[in-house]
């Protein structure tokens, strides 16, 4: 197999403010969340704030592509699908792929239009709310899947927030099908709770008859369950994913190799911004399993990964972290 993973997602540059807790009622903002917004309401948003507090970081983001960066910079091999504008945000969030250490589909992605961007409001607690205009990204198709690239792979990846995209999640749902006929691995990330609030049937029409892999955090499996039980939340998880790793914050991360449950340790760290902490440990915990490692072995390298790109700001590591990780978990 040519590639490790095969992951397709919204192509997003963020911009990071940190604010105040008041500055979400005094805006009418649902904190913790991901909120679709028009050009204009962004526009509108992105004077408030770069007056009120001054950019904190520019960086290349969304979910996949997150994702996606960790597993390359870690060592493994990835093909991105994704659509970006003929604009300078655009030509930034291709560099920001890690100097085109990521395939991607460069004969059809760019156009023209506006690249899509993610107003983030890092809040005193660490957590990160977003308001995003997708651009060129919500018009994501089947014609971007390189489906040459996708029988060369071993996992399909799929992050929930293209399921607010009627052309995405006919794509994905595509894509998936072609993986399952082709007997490559399925993997699905719920991306973000507000998935789970306001897209609930568009998540469940992807996810079909289930995946083999799926990444989520307790808040978004309780949602997706409909219970407040954490243990039942996870015994229905098991009717739609054959294997699943749930993060859990401050408790650490619990995972179920398709046998039995293992409890991850968390890492205290002081954290400063969790943004892209979910995709980077999907990221991590893709490559250790796709180098054959094993679950628990996965799941560690995962946990610390997170746990310290939630120690500095923006939603990645520079590259020459990664091997470092690797070194201290896996030898």
């Amino acid at each position: 197999m040519k590639f490790d993973v095969y992951g397709v997602g919204n192509a997003l540059v963020d911009k990071e403010f940190e604010v105040d807790e008041s500055f979400f009622q005094a805006h009418d903002i649902e904190k913790g969340l991901m909120t679709l917004v028009s050009h204009e309401q962004q526009q509108q948003l992105l004077t408030v704030l770069t007056e009120k507090y001054g950019i904190k970081k520019r960086a290349g983001g969304g979910s996949a592509a997150n994702t996606l960066y960790a597993l390359s910079q870690f060592g493994g091999n990835a093909f991105f699908t994704c659509k970006v504008a003929s604009d300078e945000t655009g030509d930034f969030f291709l560099h920001e792929l890690g100097n085109h250490s990521i395939q991607t589909n460069t004969k059809n992605q760019r156009e023209e239009g506006t690249t899509g961007r993610c107003l983030v409001m890092i809040s005193p607690d660490a957590e990160r709310t977003m308001h995003t205009y997708l651009g060129v990204s919500e018009t994501v198709s089947h014609t971007e899947i390189d489906f040459a690239a996708v029988k060369d792979s071993k996992f399909v990846y799929i992050e929930g927030y293209l399921v607010t995209s009627p052309s995405a999640k006919a794509a994905v749902t595509q894509l998936k099908k072609f993986a399952e006929d082709n007997q490559i691995k399925t993997a699905m990330t719920f991306s973000d709770p507000a998935m789970l609030e306001y897209f609930l049937d568009g998540v469940n029409e992807v996810l079909g008859i289930g995946v083999d892999l799926l990444f989520c955090n307790e808040q978004e499996v309780k949602l997706w369950a409909d219970t407040e039980d954490f243990d039942q939340a996870c015994e229905k998880m098991k009717s739609k994913a054959k294997q699943f790793a749930i993060t859990r914050g401050a408790k650490g991360a619990l995972l179920f190799d398709g046998d039995n449950y293992i409890e991850i340790a968390p890492h205290t760290v002081e954290a400063v911004d969790t943004n892209g902490a979910g995709d980077m440990f999907a990221g991590a915990f893709m490559y250790a399993i796709t180098q054959g490692e094993d679950f628990e072995t996965a799941g560690k390298l995962a946990s610390l990964a997170s746990a310290t790109v939630v120690s500095s700001f923006g939603p990645r590591l520079e590259g020459n972290h990664h091997k470092e990780l690797v070194t201290e978990v896996i030898g």
